[in-house]
């Protein structure tokens, strides 16, 4: 073969190569038939959300997050959560439980897995060594809940927890609602009633990447965070019931950086959760106000999720226990730190610890309300 042959050879592959590479990928939805099944006699189906920006699917088994589609500065779509394709991999699950999923009735850990409320104590089914986490045993993502409404950008779920569930005293009647709005919006709302004393403290748990799932680790995204104060942990992450300041430490995200640049940092409080694990004090002046609590962008695709929600605590999780021995909707395994979670939600173990306030109890009479927004733009880029 001639010089200039092979030249034109090479020339051509590159051309290849490049159209290849700016191909603009486009949204692959998950077949409805496979979510199609029953558990204890409770239909389990998928559903297709869409405004033109964001595509979601999600399944009334635990109200999960399987896919949320949205493009980047090409136009070219990913799937920034992690998930799996088929139901029978949320129903004999050998990796991470919670993930795309509402947790609760209790989010968080509540150690020793007991709490006294008005004089009586509670003992709570353990799920987390000597903790209780995220309701316990059954909670929130292991129920089917009934949709009572669902059309291309909304539906409505609703469960009732029994009395003596997991431990859990009340009846809690709880009704959730996913909303994709016209400026790409993902609002989630909560609303419950309860026929006893109890705790209710729900929050989301979908693990966020915003290169798309299977493209690598979450440590490149920049992440910033609206608090000044943190909730300290000891080695079994239960908080030891104080707040101290993020200033010059690990946990310091007032300004906006890259996650990776303090994780390996020799502190107690990464090496207690193998990582960041830990709950956030979101600034504002009134505990019940409707605040952003964090920004996370993605620098190469320009992708950012904005949060924002009413509550009083955030909890951010960077995947320290992800062991890629399950594999997601890509095809590729969900591997450590590919993966993260951002939780509004009350203070962890909040009602074994006086200082804080205030407690996740609901009361007969008192209706609990909250809303979760998980807003996504896509940033020009930057000009040089």
């Amino acid at each position: 073969m001639s010089k200039k042959m092979k030249k034109a050879l090479v020339v051509f592959a590159i051309a290849l190569l490049l159209v290849g590479c700016n191909r603009k990928k486009e949204v692959k939805l998950i077949p409805a038939e496979n979510f199609n099944t029953e558990v204890e006699g409770k239909k389990v189906s998928l559903y297709t959300l869409h405004n033109g920006f964001l595509t979601m699917q999600v399944t009334n088994y635990g109200g999960r997050v399987v896919a949320l589609w949205m493009p980047d500065r090409r136009d070219s779509f990913e799937d920034i959560v992690l998930g799996y394709d088929h139901i029978d991999k949320y129903l004999n699950n050998n990796g991470e439980r919670y993930l795309g999923a509402v947790v609760g009735r209790c989010a968080n850990r509540i150690s020793n897995g007991s709490f006294t409320l008005d004089s009586v104590a509670y003992q709570l089914a353990k799920n987390d060594g000597e903790n209780t986490l995220h309701g316990g045993l059954i909670g929130a993502d292991k129920r089917v809940w009934d949709v009572t409404s669902a059309n291309d950008s909304v539906i409505e779920m609703h469960t009732v927890f029994a009395d003596g569930e997991d431990g859990f005293p009340g009846n809690l009647d709880v009704t959730m609602s996913y909303t994709l709005t016209h400026d790409n919006q993902f609002q989630i709302r909560y609303s419950a009633t309860t026929d006893a004393p109890t705790l209710c403290n729900f929050s989301h748990h979908s693990f966020f990447n915003l290169k798309g799932e299977g493209n690598g680790t979450i440590l490149d995204h920049e992440l910033q965070i609206n608090s000044r104060y943190m909730t300290t942990i000891d080695e079994h992450l239960i908080p030891n019931g104080k707040f101290s300041g993020v200033k010059e430490t690990p946990f310091d995200f007032r300004e906006k950086h890259r996650i990776g640049d303090n994780i390996a940092a020799d502190d107690e409080q990464l090496r207690n959760a193998k990582g960041y694990d830990h709950n956030w004090i979101i600034d504002k002046t009134d505990v019940k106000a409707y605040t952003w609590n964090a920004k996370l962008t993605e620098p190469k695709s320009g992708r950012e999720m904005q949060l924002w929600s009413d509550q009083v605590g955030m909890q951010f999780y960077s995947g320290n226990f992800f062991k890629g021995n399950s594999t997601g909707k890509c095809g590729k395994p969900l591997n450590y730190r590919e993966g993260l979670a951002l939780e509004p939600q009350f203070f962890p173990d909040a009602i074994n610890h006086e200082a804080l306030a205030p407690v996740p109890v609901l009361r007969p009479g008192e209706e609990y309300h909250q809303l979760c927004i998980y807003k996504f733009v896509v940033l020009p880029k930057e000009k040089k």
